[in-house]
């Protein structure tokens, strides 16, 4: 795994830790409702353990109890983490989308 962090930015024993301790709310680009798909499985984990799901997917109404938005530009709330579930071809207009949004992090599988 590699981890990027901004210019001037302290480094960290484990910053994958400082991130997750730091910021609670997480917008997941192309969360399914299918139980089966890997982005509904990480996602009820990290429900589970206490974080702000924002579920992103305009195939979808509502995952895990949330409403979804079709876009990150729908969000009404701060953004902090964009976690992306999408094909790599499909990622570079939600790393913009996401920067225009002032998230803090970008989380890709």
């Amino acid at each position: 795994m590699k981890v990027l962090l901004p210019d001037g930015a302290a480094p960290s024993a484990d910053p994958i830790f400082d991130i997750l301790t730091k910021y609670k709310s997480i917008a997941v680009v192309g969360l399914s409702s299918n139980p089966a798909r890997p982005s509904y499985g990480v996602t009820e984990y990290m429900q589970s353990a206490g974080y702000h799901i924002i579920p992103v997917n305009p195939n979808e109404t509502d995952v895990l109890g949330e409403p979804s938005y079709a876009s990150l530009e729908e969000i009404p709330q701060k953004i902090e983490i964009v976690d992306i579930f999408r094909c790599p071809d499909q990622v570079p207009p939600v790393v913009d989308a996401a920067i225009r949004a002032n998230a803090k992090v970008i989380w890709m599988h």
